[in-house]
């Protein structure tokens, strides 16, 4: 399949290291008027759900509601907007026996994403997904895939993809501020969660309330234990998360990802705390090659979690020290540093003002999404072109950390044909790739 690249998708016009920059991608073939309301089938609505279903209430019609927890679906039905929802514990009962929405919100933990929005995009809904937009990487091929033929409008919760400095910074770069790029690194203070544990050995009484069965969906069935997977906690577990990584480097490696054309990396090693193959290392240090492009070198990029930070080195002369998260951009003109986890304020370090650069400023990440049902122009982090691409990127890592079991010491690194996907010289983390799923909970269950 031909791939889009980051350059054709972030348009940049040169002009003495000035750029113009816009989001461009697939246009969505079915829109609403602009006065017809948007009916919205929100899944998920705790936590993240619960301000990703307050943005869509406010922009239409909450027609139905979706959560494995009653107690949850029973806050949630109170709020203001959501008191004619029809409510479901089961996502499949609800795309299977109710039709009439126009666009789902999906904020479920990462390994129940896919099928709700993959079937619901099938239908033709367009589609709002919490970052990572899905488990593996043969399920980010296919939103993308999916999301193109249905001709839908698709956003990843990538929220820092509006922000003005990270559309700045992608501009000066795109147009050639920083000349080559040498070197790239990007950090989290993640996990703020329990890692690096066994699987406990008992099992407690699941809550009335709960569906744990349904919580469960495609992973492996395992007793339930109070306060160790739901809520949260199950971002540190390979069956239900993507760890540190996968939560918050859609955030965080958002900038230099869109400044760099950092895809199709060619292979990633990591070197981490150690782990059991259960949950996620305390920490992990990542490395992943890109080859050259047309507009760049081959570049690497290393990935830091759980407290492990870049060389000082790297921001010397800046104005900031260095924060417990970030990104830093290295190139032969000078250096990019944006701390924090969303680029929102990005220092070019030896200047005192950031270079002006020409971008398209956003209305705002939710309302991206809603000018995309409405007009058709479609989201920056849209499916086909930006988010399953950049989703992929991210997960492959952790392909490499399943790699590298032993503390301290650095894995088998795996070599990766970013066209195929398929791990070239490690066919034992393949099932990381593309899982199997429990028995009534497949993509085409």
């Amino acid at each position: 399949m031909a791939r889009t690249t980051r350059r054709q998708f972030l348009q940049v016009t040169a002009a003495a290291g000035v750029g113009y920059w816009v989001a461009g991608g697939v246009s969505p073939r079915r829109s609403l008027a602009a006065n017809e309301t948007i009916n919205f089938a929100c899944v998920g609505v705790g936590g993240r759900g619960g301000a990703n279903s307050g943005n869509a209430a406010r922009e239409g019609n909450i027609v139905a509601i979706c959560d494995t927890d009653q107690g949850t679906l029973a806050s949630a039905s109170e709020r203001r907007g959501f008191e004619n929802a029809k409510q479901f514990t089961d996502y499949r009962k609800m795309l299977d026996e109710f039709k009439d929405f126009d666009a789902i919100v999906v904020s479920t933990p990462d390994h129940t994403h896919a099928a709700p929005c993959l079937q619901a995009m099938e239908m033709g809904k367009h589609c709002y997904a919490e970052k990572p937009i899905s488990h593996t990487i043969k399920e980010a091929r296919l939103f993308g895939e999916v999301a193109r033929e249905a001709g839908v409008a698709t956003q990843m919760g990538n929220q820092g993809t509006a922000n003005s400095g990270l559309r700045q910074a992608a501009a000066f770069v795109q147009a050639g501020g920083l000349g080559d790029i040498k070197e790239v690194h990007v950090w989290t203070n993640r996990p703020v969660w329990p890692q690096g544990l066994d699987r406990p050995e008992h099992s407690d009484p699941v809550p009335d309330t709960l569906d744990w069965d349904g919580w469960l969906g495609p992973a492996p069935e395992r007793p339930y234990v109070s306060g160790v997977y739901h809520p949260f906690r199950w971002r540190g577990w390979w069956d239900f998360g993507t760890g540190a990584l996968g939560d918050m480097a859609c955030h965080t490696l958002n900038m230099p990802y869109a400044a760099c054309d950092l895809m199709n990396p060619t292979s990633v090693v990591a070197v981490t705390s150690g782990h059991n193959k259960e949950t996620f290392p305390a920490w992990s240090v990542i490395t992943y090659q890109f080859p050259a492009t047309d507009k760049r070198s081959a570049v690497p990029m290393v990935w830091y979690d759980g407290g492990q930070l870049p060389p000082e080195r790297l921001i010397e002369g800046s104005r900031h020290s260095m924060n417990r998260s970030g990104a830093i951009i290295v190139g032969e003109k000078g250096t990019i540093y944006a701390p924090g986890d969303y680029a929102q304020n990005v220092e070019l370090i030896g200047t005192e003002t950031f270079p002006d650069a020409e971008f398209e400023r956003s209305p705002g990440h939710f309302a991206e999404w809603i000018r995309a049902i409405r007009e058709g122009q479609p989201a920056m982090s849209n499916f086909p072109e930006y988010a399953g691409p950049l989703t992929e990127v991210v997960l492959l890592g952790n392909l490499a950390v399943w790699a590298a079991p032993e503390a301290e010491t650095e894995g088998k690194k795996i070599e990766w044909d970013a066209e195929d996907l398929v791990a070239t010289n490690a066919p034992e983390v393949m099932h990381i790739v593309d899982k199997d799923y429990r028995e009534g909970w497949g993509l085409d269950d």
